[in-house]
């Protein structure tokens, strides 16, 4: 019988939905999918779990919550089309078997969280990863762990995914059998944070990626680069250190990029550099910190980058910068130790130094305003001549050297007579 004491307080015009409510009422509250459920994976077994990822991702609808219990599970090509969330337990791994990628998400908004995964394919045309987000909005991969994949974490057509906290090795030699850590092709709103890449080919690689950040992550160890950065503009990479690298980062062919408050230490090599920018345009080098590299900057047909109150220290050469580049601005710099503060490979000078402070620095203050009275020359005559003939560089501590670049300094002959720092600061910039 029907509640005919709260049915006659209706509207006659709502006793019929009333009653449609009522006779819903059991479906609503007994349904097992309205709510999401939590699928245990389990190799040892049990009830009400599954024995493979695989049964369990097939079984899975939005919305559930997928935990794998510590185990050993030889997997691979498994395949997220659901918007759910895959955790493990601690000593969770899924590995891939050398057999092809191990997981690939296809849905939107899916969590990876706490997992170890190990192993993809290696090849030469298909680009395997441990995991692969392709063509999807949203998603987080969180306090994971990559081991002995070619390529890490990959995302492709992607956006809005956050990628953090996790730690990324590889077991690759030769650069040739290696792929990237963490790979961003034709992504956007991306964030990458606070991950840890050893051993891969580029510790981070962005291709075609916009409006997206890198902070607080640790490349080190890495083949070719601790991050390779092309076509990505209005990009920013903040608090990050580069070390032990080939070479530390490349930015190429990309406009509107900040990039600040990183560190690229020991980035040695006959070719190595701590930041390469080629083709760089309306940017940001501000607040980094440049030590023992073969090269702190390397510019290259760059223009309008304001590189500002940055730190190099103890490196081969602070700067190079090409004849192509113009119209950057030094400004307020430290330039401590290095064997080289500048070195270019032209006469003319497009570029701007003004107010840095040079280690290498011998003039005076008279007026005390803490601004040299006497203009530096950071390009000397054997950093130009080194250029040219490398084997010169066995002089380095000569006397004859000295006699050089003091006889240079007085009448610029082959130095480019308009690189010069009017203001050079007396005492290190804080």
């Amino acid at each position: 019988m029907r509640n005919a004491s709260l049915e006659a307080f209706l509207p006659q015009w709502l006793r019929p939905c009333y009653i449609v409510m009522i006779c819903l009422a059991p479906l609503i509250l007994w349904s097992p999918r309205l709510v999401a459920d939590q699928l245990i994976v389990d190799k040892a077994g049990g009830s009400d779990t599954y024995a493979t990822i695989k049964e369990a991702l097939q079984q899975a609808t939005d919305g559930d919550h997928l935990f794998i219990r510590s185990g050993h599970y030889l997997e691979h090509n498994l395949q997220v089309n659901k918007s759910i969330v895959i955790e493990g337990e601690d000593g969770a791994i899924v590995d891939g078997d050398h057999q092809g990628y191990v997981m690939v998400v296809h849905a939107d908004s899916v969590t990876i969280n706490n997992l170890e995964i190990h192993n993809s394919k290696v090849s030469y045309v298909e680009d395997y990863a441990g995991l692969l987000f392709e063509e999807v909005k949203g998603g987080k991969v969180t306090n994971s762990r990559f081991k002995g994949n070619f390529f890490g974490i990959y995302l492709a057509k992607s956006e809005g995914v956050t990628i953090a906290n996790n730690e990324l090795h590889s077991k690759f030699k030769r650069e040739s059998g290696a792929g990237n850590g963490i790979h961003l092709w034709y992504c956007k709103d991306i964030h990458v944070h606070n991950n840890r890449v050893f051993g891969h080919r580029d510790g981070i690689y962005f291709e075609f990626v916009e409006s997206s950040l890198i902070t607080e992550n640790y490349s080190e160890n890495n083949m070719r680069y601790g991050l390779h950065f092309m076509f990505s503009d209005s990009c920013a990479y903040r608090n990050n250190t580069f070390r032990d690298n080939g070479a530390g980062v490349a930015v190429m062919y990309t406009q509107h990029v900040v990039m600040e408050d990183n560190t690229f230490i020991h980035n040695w090599g006959t070719a190595s550099y701590g930041l390469l920018l080629k083709e760089i345009k309306y940017s940001k080098v501000r607040n980094n910190r440049f030590e023992q590299n073969t090269i702190g900057l390397y510019t290259e047909a760059s223009t309008d980058v304001e590189i500002t109150h940055n730190e190099f220290v103890e490196n081969g050469w602070a700067a190079k910068v090409q004849a192509n580049s113009v119209d950057n601005n030094f400004k307020e710099n430290n330039f401590i130790g290095n064997t080289f503060d500048v070195a270019t490979n032209s006469r003319q000078n497009y570029n701007q130094f003004d107010g840095n402070y040079w280690s290498h620095y011998n003039g005076y203050d008279l007026d005390q305003d803490g601004v040299g009275d006497v203009p530096y020359r950071p390009v000397t005559l054997f950093s130009y001549l080194v250029q040219r003939h490398s084997v010169a560089i066995i002089l380095l501590r000569s006397m004859l050297v000295d006699l050089l670049n003091a006889a240079e300094r007085v009448m610029p002959v082959l130095t480019p007579e308009t690189l010069v720092d009017s203001k050079p600061k007396m005492k290190q910039i804080k």
